[in-house]
């Protein structure tokens, strides 16, 4: 048996300043040379090594709205994506309930992308074999990303809506092995208490930062955020708690609208839209459900990406050559979805210069250039006409169709929409499914950090004192 691995508690990954010195001294050079050494799991965080947290202000000339919108970027954890707290915090957590094992038992990632990647690169730096399941239509990048952080994948038919898939094949593996153990991102709350915890927390240190900075009186007003695992939203259950009018806002593909209408369909925000209603996604806490067009991601994206679009941004819309740094490479195509929806918000709620909009850019660019030039190879090489025609269009002209509100009825309905696929093929029970419409459900699990951190910290003096 491999030994136990144990990193950061939730605490210090939300306030890795607390970490001890020497610790922190080592993981700063573990993540400039990109390291599986496991002391690179204490730079699971939201924080640059001054303590500030890594976001972005969307500039105003881009956005066309009044709000401010704070993006908070992944680009900087370990892996390339924030999804790789999620794999570490599900990891810890069955590792302290002794439900996994390393050099005993193989771990199972059923993903879309970046949290198969982040289970890939957390799996082999504490010492398990790991498998991810991936739609075979994902971008290429991402196939690349899990075989060299030393996991393996399984393609499952169809792309990013095809989760059915994922699970069937699960199923199978699971009927293989006792030792296949699946880490369902999709239903397991240690996803959820990452992103209630973590990146809620650092939302509102952002925000606070924001102030202290010259935004007098900024206020979180909303935290937007498309539904993958429904991981990510939970930072709005944080931020609510914190100020009582933010409004929390979900986002689909109109490709796929789900949650929306009970729709279906496929679509290519890789990441989001997933065709069901995540278990951890706490669908009584929105306050609405928006829709964005899968090629408008791409087109934006593209905008932000190419030489001729940043051209345009600095050119034609003055930004600076400092905020362009900023913009370029910082977004992945659900990143663009984010910000659509952030402005559709900002717009919806006619919020005003001090009413924050919080969203996150899930990664960067870097697992997109294929799926990049297969849009130039359909609709050519970007020009500066055609970047004017989209920013006019994708960003300015965010409509405000394909809206939602939170109401009773429509919160009733996307809860009883987790039926067919908890109950019915996964094996909740009804009393399940109804305990989670009481708002104290939630508290209980938000709860746990702080016992599963006391357990962390234990079994890592343990461990210590071991050796």
């Amino acid at each position: 048996m491999t030994d136990l691995i144990y990193g950061p508690t939730f605490e210090e990954m939300l306030y890795p300043e607390r970490v001890a010195p020497d610790l922190r001294k080592r993981a700063a050079l573990a993540v400039e040379q990109k390291s599986l050494d496991p002391v690179n799991l204490f730079n699971i965080t939201w924080k640059d090594p001054a303590g500030g947290v890594r976001y972005l202000l969307v500039p105003p000339e881009l956005s066309g709205v009044r709000a401010p919108i704070l993006v908070l970027l992944g680009k900087y954890f370990p892996t390339g994506s924030h999804k790789v707290g999620a794999a570490y915090s599900v990891m810890v957590e069955k590792q302290i309930q002794g439900e996994i094992t390393p050099g005993q038992d193989t771990l199972i990632f059923p993903s879309t992308g970046n949290y198969g990647i982040g289970g890939a690169w957390v799996g082999t730096s504490m010492g398990y074999q790991s498998v991810v399941l991936l739609p075979a239509n994902m971008s290429r990048e991402r196939f690349e990303l899990i075989t060299a952080y030393g996991a393996t994948y399984i393609k499952t038919p169809g792309c990013e809506s095809n989760v059915k898939e994922i699970y069937d094949k699960c199923t199978e593996l699971e009927a293989v092995s006792s030792h296949n153990k699946i880490l369902n991102q999709f239903e397991v709350m240690g996803n959820y208490r990452f992103h209630w915890h973590v990146t809620g927390n650092s939302a509102l240190a952002a925000v606070t930062e924001l102030a202290k900075g010259g935004l007098t009186g900024a206020r979180p007003a909303a935290f937007v955020s498309a539904m993958g695992s429904g991981g990510t939203i939970a930072a709005g259950d944080r931020l609510k708690q914190a100020a009582a009018a933010c409004k929390i806002v979900g986002l689909e593909p109109m490709q796929c609208p789900t949650l929306f209408n009970n729709g279906y369909g496929n679509h290519d925000i890789q990441g989001i839209g997933d065709r069901h209603v995540t278990w951890i996604h706490n669908v009584n806490n929105m306050d609405a459900l928006m829709c964005v067009d899968d090629l408008s991601c791409k087109r934006g994206l593209q905008v932000l990406a190419d030489p001729v679009g940043m051209s345009y941004l600095g050119k034609e819309l003055g930004i600076s050559p400092a905020i362009l740094a900023q913009l370029i490479g910082s977004f992945g195509i659900s990143g663009i979805c984010n910000l659509l929806g952030a402005i559709k918000t900002a717009k919806y709620y006619d919020f005003g210069e001090r009413d924050v909009v919080i969203t996150v850019a899930t990664d960067a660019i870097d697992r997109y250039h294929s799926v990049l030039n297969e849009l130039t190879s359909v609709a050519g090489q970007l020009t500066e006409h055609e970047a004017h025609a989209r920013v006019a269009t994708i960003f300015h002209g965010a409509g405000l169709d394909w809206i939602a509100e939170g109401t009773v009825h429509e919160r009733k309905r996307w809860h009883n929409l987790k039926y067919y696929t908890w109950v019915e093929q996964q094996g909740k029970t009804m009393a399940d499914l109804d305990a989670q419409r009481d708002p104290d459900w939630w508290l209980a699990e938000q709860a746990k950090v702080a016992e599963l951190d006391r357990a962390i910290r234990e079994r890592r003096t343990a461990l210590i004192a071991a050796h």
